[in-house]
């Protein structure tokens, strides 16, 4: 079989298209293949490399989580300033493994090192010599059990002997496929822009159904561009735009031990030197590359574990952003609120709840509720047009927006989150099985 269409095929939400992908195409200097390590009890791709024969700069974003996985453990003691390879495994998150874990990453990457500098032989003009400390991991499943070592091993010769140089739509789709674990979906996106006078692209995809709230980064998302920009900018970039994306939703208010959102530059693009994020010819890049993120942020979301609905929700007119954002994920995160959306009861009083207990000061005199246009709440009192039958029709669709407006500034902040229904209880309740 390989691909993973079971998930894929047995999807349950409404609200997500199973063909809305983007056509991601061929994007110089990364190279993928994926295959099936027997990490599940069936035959779907569960390992991925993602192969920079060149080698690439980056930048990653960790979990602050005090209890790590040992990739991330082992991603944070690499040093190198560029990467040649990321290895990417299902089914087994790598997390509480002590040192057997970290060690099988370590024998991993002498082994992955050794078989692509044999391809570097038999396929580069002046090849490159690949260390250990060039290679990436990201580990995605089940906490606790023993890190699959010689599963892995196994496939690695397997693994790089499949990688495909050029890519394509069916490509990018397998990848992200891969590395989905209770997802039902496939994440992907993809962004075009010029900096300077240079086209360049941005492609991504990402994995997250579950186990989801800002703590860095609530995922495993990786973004590749072909763009000629340093380490120093890529770090800077990822930083100022994970606040408003991958940092903005939640599932459940839980933070996994493995999440990492990774941007790797090939630097194939000959497009102009660029010294601070600050520089007018980055503005369209910065601006996309958000879109991106901000794309498989929501993918995340809507693909929530047992998820019918996707929720919007805007906080306007606080004193700073940290209150705006205290506000939304208290609404965000509520499970009053997230079982009343899946029941299409249009509860105003939960979000009036949520409100209160968030810690910041409101204006009650002014403050202001709308399901979408709807007004709830006007002036700090119920509106005097308030149809309850108009708000449980609005209720009935799957994109909500709950917008409410503080008035003690300013500053605004969106969260994206899902409903709660009694299939997340169910996958959740079967996650081992």
């Amino acid at each position: 079989m390989g691909i993973n269409l079971t998930n894929f095929l047995s999807s349950k939400s409404k609200n997500a298209k199973m063909i809305d992908f983007q056509d991601l195409d061929h994007i110089d200097g990364v190279s993928i293949s994926t295959v099936s390590a027997n990490l599940y009890q069936d035959t779907r791709d569960d390992l991925s490399m993602f192969y920079f024969r060149d080698g690439a700069n980056y930048a990653s974003v960790y979990t602050q989580s005090k209890i790590l996985s040992e990739n991330i453990k082992w991603n944070l003691n690499q040093n190198s300033k560029k990467i040649f390879s990321l290895i990417v495994n299902t089914r087994n998150a790598n997390a509480f493994t002590g040192k057997q874990g970290y060690e099988s990453l370590r024998k991993l990457s002498d082994l992955i090192s050794k078989k692509l500098n044999e391809k570097q032989l038999e396929d580069e003009d002046i090849p490159k010599k690949i260390k250990a400390s060039e290679i990436l991991f990201g580990c995605t499943g089940t906490i606790g059990e023993l890190f699959p070592y010689e599963k892995i091993a196994n496939q690695i010769p397997n693994l790089i002997s499949k990688i495909k140089y050029t890519q394509n739509k069916f490509i990018w789709m397998k990848a992200a496929l891969g590395i989905m674990t209770t997802d039902t979906k496939p994440k992907l996106a993809m962004e075009e822009c010029k900096i300077g006078n240079e086209k360049v692209k941005i492609y991504g995809i990402a994995k997250g159904s579950g186990m989801i709230h800002p703590n860095m980064a609530t995922t495993l998302s990786y973004v590749f561009t072909d763009a000629s920009l340093s380490n120093d900018i890529l770090k800077k970039l990822l930083k100022k735009n994970i606040s408003t994306t991958f940092n903005a939703i939640s599932c459940d208010g839980d933070t996994s031990t493995n999440d990492m959102v990774t941007l790797i530059a090939t630097n194939k693009a000959k497009n102009s030197l660029v010294n601070n994020i600050q520089d007018k010819k980055i503005k369209n890049f910065d601006r996309a590359l958000h879109n991106v993120l901000l794309n498989l942020a929501k993918r995340v979301v809507s693909d929530g574990e047992g998820a019918t609905k996707f929720i919007q929700v805007n906080v306007k007119k606080c004193k700073n952003e940290y209150d705006a954002k205290k506000i939304a994920f208290s609404i965000a995160n509520s499970p009053l609120i997230k079982t009343a959306v899946a029941g299409e009861d249009p509860n105003w009083g939960r979000i009036i709840m949520a409100i209160g207990k968030a810690g910041p000061k409101i204006n009650l005199k002014k403050l202001c509720i709308k399901f979408g246009d709807i007004k709830i709440v006007q002036d700090g009192k119920l509106h005097q047009s308030y149809d309850e039958k108009v708000a449980a029709k609005y209720m009935k669709r799957e994109n909500i927006d709950l917008n409410i407006e503080i008035s003690t500034g300013v500053k605004n902040f969106t969260a994206y989150t899902m409903d709660l229904t009694n299939e997340y209880i169910k996958i959740n309740a079967d996650y081992r099985s």
